[in-house]
């Protein structure tokens, strides 16, 4: 742990929150523990081959401002040990393991892209555990060309990039100048942490989580059935042209859950929350915030 640990929670940043360790169902977790410590923690569950360090900082700091987030690499991910289980629901069920270990009774879930699954997953497993869920650039169980990567993004993934970062200038952003612009403003934000810094994930990462994204939305009668028994109030947000993960999926979660907020931020791809930092921030902590 770093030579910071002396300092108060509530003053770390996405910069300089130690990376800490903890042993549950037989893997051992990393994560970091931050922010302001009053009401429920927000944990974070992150996008296909992301890390804790994939995440925006102005993001984190905006939300550790007003409440304690929780970020972690599941099973199999960057310091995380174990090997990544091609099914959402093993990596749902290591997530509540996680949270189980940490002694949390009750918390609020952020999911992007893939980590939304895992969230919904998570909700549906452990109801009693999670107040409120925000879904972030993601879709339902079977959603709408989930059913494999988006013909955008294998191009977008297989493509070769003069700097790695550039991918996600790609993924997140949409072609427009002024999308692209934030874009390289997010990549400066996302190297900002040098000391403790998460390796990237090993090269088996994405097969496997290619694989469970594909078990998990096969198409079957009862379609958006689980939908339904998610009681807890969600907001949902995306860009209003997602090439990653369609943005009708948002809709169709918004149309399926009971009590579901949807934001649709202009010209933005899958990381609209990116893209809208502030926005995101302003957001996602009025609906936290809600009694």
């Amino acid at each position: 742990m770093s030579t910071t640990t002396q300092q108060s929670k509530a003053t770390y940043t996405h910069q300089t929150a130690p990376t800490q360790y903890i042993d549950a169902a037989g893997i051992r977790f990393s994560y970091r523990r931050f922010g302001k410590k009053q009401g429920v923690p927000l944990l974070m569950n992150i996008h296909f081959t992301g890390t804790m360090d994939h995440w925006d900082p102005l993001v984190v700091d905006g939300l550790a401002a007003e409440r304690e987030v929780i970020l972690f690499n599941n099973i199999g991910i960057s310091g995380t040990t174990g090997d990544t289980p091609s099914s959402i629901y093993e990596m749902a069920r290591y997530a509540e393991a996680f949270i189980d270990a940490l002694g949390i009774k009750q918390l609020d879930i952020l999911g992007f892209s893939m980590g939304g699954l895992i969230a919904q997953q998570f909700t549906l497993d452990r109801p009693e555990l999670v107040r409120r869920v925000i879904l972030v650039g993601t879709g339902p169980k079977a959603g709408e060309g989930m059913q494999s990567l988006t013909p955008e993004a294998v191009e977008i993934f297989s493509a070769k990039y003069e700097k790695p970062d550039e991918l996600w200038l790609k993924v997140h952003f949409s072609p427009s100048e002024t999308s692209q612009a934030a874009g390289r403003a997010f990549l400066k934000r996302f190297r900002l942490r040098v000391e403790n810094r998460d390796p990237e994930v090993k090269e088996s990462v994405a097969g496997a989580q290619v694989a469970a994204l594909e078990a998990y939305n096969v198409v079957t009668e009862d379609r958006y059935s689980d939908l339904k028994k998610i009681k807890q109030p969600v907001l949902i947000v995306n860009g209003n042209n997602d090439v990653i993960i369609y943005t009708i999926n948002s809709y169709i979660l918004q149309q399926h859950l009971s009590n579901a907020t949807l934001i649709l931020y202009p010209d933005s791809n899958h990381g609209s929350l990116y893209q809208f930092p502030d926005a995101f921030v302003k957001h996602v902590n009025q609906f936290l915030n809600k009694d």
